[in-house]
């Protein structure tokens, strides 16, 4: 198992610049990606061009591919090719959330077993012999999130974004699950108070939190909760 002191500051080495640039190119290709799968209805027509989506998807996975190699290279093999492998899957999540409002169970669910294998298994550098507190706070805090959402109506915190921060929980841990998932309320609040001031958007508006989500849970990863 790696200690906690491997994570304790970003590494800036050329491999790490090298991955951020191939994940603004990934980053690309998930919006484009995102554009055609999974199957679009009337309300977000496929075909969407390149636009500030775009941007921002790249944007993402520049620093999804970067924060593996600053965090990641010290690390077992196994973990390495299942932080890869999330790292890519919150990339596309990000992009199709952005376009459809839509996280599928495709890229949400299969993480759930395959982060409690790795935390179980002892080989999650970033649980390491915390399995219950990981276990607790993948079950308590989605599940506490959609209940505080039931008030305001259907879709507040969707179901997608449920499953999210159950694979969250299972990959970061308590720490870093809890400081991501505050860190990405905060993000939140100050985007739509900035879109609500301009008039981007109005009060009823629905804005997919699962971006949100996503930022807040690498984020966790760099601040260490």
């Amino acid at each position: 198992m790696v200690g906690e002191s491997t994570f304790s500051a970003t590494v800036i080495d050329p491999l790490t610049l090298v991955l951020a640039a191939a994940g603004a190119v990934f980053g690309v290709l998930a919006d484009r990606f995102a554009v055609r799968w999974p199957e679009h209805d009337e309300e977000h027509p496929a075909g969407r061009a390149v636009d500030w989506r775009t941007v921002a998807t790249a944007v993402m996975g520049a620093f999804a591919f970067g924060l593996f190699g600053a965090r990641f290279a010290g690390v077992a093999p196994i973990a390495q090719i299942v932080f890869g492998a999330w790292f890519a899957s919150l990339v596309v999540g990000f992009a199709i959330d952005l376009d459809q409002r839509l996280l599928p169970d495709e890229l949400t669910l299969p993480v759930i077993p395959i982060a409690l294998l790795l935390d179980v298994a002892g080989a999650n550098p970033l649980v390491g012999t915390s399995l219950v507190p990981a276990i607790a706070v993948a079950i308590v805090v989605p599940l506490g999130m959609w209940l505080l959402s039931v008030p305001f109506g259907a879709g507040a915190f969707g179901i997608g974004d449920v499953k999210l921060l159950a694979g969250v929980g299972l990959m970061n841990g308590l720490v870093r699950t809890l400081g991501g998932l505050l860190s990405g309320l905060l993000a939140a609040g100050v985007v739509l108070a900035i879109l609500l001031a301009t008039r981007r958007i109005g009060r009823r508006t629905y804005v997919p939190f699962g971006p949100f989500l996503i930022i807040g849970a690498l984020w966790g990863i760099v601040t260490g909760g």
